[in-house]
């Protein structure tokens, strides 16, 4: 299948790369079906894209890629909820705020995207941890 989205070409993808956000992504709660992608500039990024609204792509990248240390934990209720069996079942991305100044761009490390890739299904968690700030720079010690 294809999607013709407005600002990152048309992505190519098959019915089983839909990942199924029950509740939605916070600020599109409406949008449930999302796909991920490469970005197509830069390989440490990734589009999460909504299947539903073509206008709708959200830049993404690994936590890890950006602090080696980024760790979480996450409650049997939503391991039940996301049906988790092991750590291998699971994908982290978080959120990008882009910018045309390379040392203004942030990471919302405050609110990991979690996708069991076994199971299609995702959720943005806000975590409580106060650690972790909702603009990371993503060049550390430039913002």
């Amino acid at each position: 299948m294809k999607l013709n989205t407005k600002y990152h070409g048309t992505l190519s993808y098959e019915k089983e790369d839909i990942i199924t956000f029950k509740k939605g992504i916070p600020g599109f709660e409406n949008l449930k079906k999302f796909i991920m992608a490469p970005a197509e500039e830069n390989n440490l990024f990734y589009i999460l894209h909504s299947i539903e609204d073509v206008n709708i792509g959200i830049v993404v990248v690994s936590p890890f890629n950006v602090l080696k240390d980024y760790e979480f934990d996450l409650n049997d209720d939503k391991i039940s909820e996301l049906n988790i069996k092991s750590q291998n079942d699971i994908i982290v991305v978080n959120t990008v705020r882009l910018s045309s100044k390379v040392e203004n761009i942030t990471v919302n490390l405050k609110a990991p995207i979690i996708i069991n890739k076994n199971e299609s299904i995702g959720e943005q968690l806000i975590l409580d941890n106060s650690n972790y700030p909702i603009k990371y720079p993503l060049i550390k010690g430039e913002v």
